[in-house]
């Protein structure tokens, strides 16, 4: 556990980020018995390659700003909300983007997930989000952008005003 403390932010957010990945896969892989697991992940990022990576980089650059603000010393003053609005955008833009993987055989589990949608959101609320699972993965990905790029603008507005001081 000290190592990771001690990692330099560049090289502790290629780690989280290429973590991020290899968790998408594995639940990819888990999650679709009835193919081979080479042909599950390559299925996946033949429909959802701009979201496994852009989860990836997000997540990345979200561990390389916090860890850089910390090793600068500064406290950005980033709420509970905002770090767990990043976690939410993160979770539904991994939920939905498995959504696009069921008509492939892929994902079969979440088969049963979609299942039980209309009981907990209701028909027409289950349609909509299973219609539009793919531009509502790339809207995570948007809000997780969108965080990270909050956090650089606070992070150079604490960096101005310690130079100022």
């Amino acid at each position: 556990m000290r190592k990771w403390l001690n990692l330099n932010p560049t090289k502790k957010a290629i780690l989280v980020g290429i973590m991020t990945v290899v968790v998408y896969l594995t639940v990819v892989v888990l999650t679709t018995p009835a193919l081979e697991p080479l042909a599950a992940v390559n299925a996946a990022f033949q429909l959802n390659a701009i979201v496994i990576i852009g989860m990836g980089i997000g997540i990345g650059l979200q561990v390389f700003l916090s860890s850089k603000s910390k090793l600068l010393g500064c406290k950005l003053n980033i709420k509970r909300k905002a770090l767990s609005g990043n976690s939410g955008s993160v979770v539904s833009t991994s939920f939905f983007s498995f959504f696009s993987l069921v008509p492939l055989g892929c994902c079969g589990w979440w088969l049963y997930i979609l299942s039980l949608l209309p009981g907990i959101v209701g028909t027409g609320v289950s349609a909509v989000l299973i219609e539009f699972s793919q531009p509502l993965a790339y809207l995570g990905l948007v809000i997780i952008f969108g965080f990270n790029g909050l956090t650089i603008i606070k992070l150079r507005k604490e960096m101005r005003l310690r130079k100022s001081v």
